[in-house]
């Protein structure tokens, strides 16, 4: 995992989002996003190696999280 300080990451929400529930995802330097809620921008930070972000991202748009 890449060892960026909080304030080097810079994170975007999706314009598609709707206020109040939405998650802001930032690039790392080894491939991998960080992930934080919008509404608490300075609470926990979840990082993810690039393995497992690509799982996530294939997971959600062959529908495996549909509801």
């Amino acid at each position: 995992m890449s060892h960026e300080t909080l304030t080097d990451l810079v994170f975007q929400k999706s314009s598609y989002s709707n206020p109040g529930e939405c998650v802001e995802v930032a690039p790392l330097s080894c491939g991998g996003r960080a992930v934080r809620d919008s509404k608490s921008p300075v609470g926990l930070i979840q990082r993810f190696p690039v393995v497992e972000w690509s799982r996530f991202i294939r997971a959600v748009k062959s529908g495996e999280f549909s509801a």
